[in-house]
């Protein structure tokens, strides 16, 4: 799985012109599926987003986790995190997996990040085109791929 984390202020996303999902202060989670993604994937992902200490303490240093901040995450299914672009100028998909293995993965992600948050987690809707809107703050942005996890 790979993922790109954004430290927001708010984010939402809006599907045919009709809002979907939005968060105030938080994390937006772009999320990509390979199949040899596994159980113990998700697990070790959520559990290291979770705690991952991207957010200011009182003395302004990035200290504090979302479970510390009681902050919001917004989930966004992205395929093109996958994209190979080795060979020619138009990308390979060819690494991100299919609907009928990145729904349930996508899903089984979104419910163990809010199992382990306590809180809803809001989603984009899998395989829709989605118009997603931001405001980072900071810019924080943090990438993370299970396949480098040392």
């Amino acid at each position: 799985m790979r993922t790109v984390i954004q430290r927001v202020r708010r984010a939402s996303v809006t599907i045919s012109g009709a809002l979907k999902s939005h968060i105030g202060a938080g994390m937006l989670i772009l999320v990509g599926i390979e199949d040899r993604d596994t159980d113990e994937d998700i697990g070790w992902l959520t559990k290291k987003i979770v705690n991952l200490r991207i957010f200011d303490d009182e003395n302004g240093v990035m200290n504090r986790s979302i479970l510390d901040t009681g902050g919001e995450i917004l989930v966004v299914s992205q395929f093109t995190l996958h994209a190979s672009t080795k060979k020619g100028n138009r990308p390979s998909y060819i690494r991100a997996s299919k609907p009928d293995k990145a729904i349930p993965a996508y899903e089984a992600f979104c419910n163990e990040l809010s199992s382990l948050t306590g809180r809803q987690v809001q989603t984009g809707e899998f395989g829709a085109d989605m118009q997603v809107e931001l405001q980072n703050d900071g810019p924080v942005t943090i990438l993370i791929d299970t396949q480098n996890k040392e």
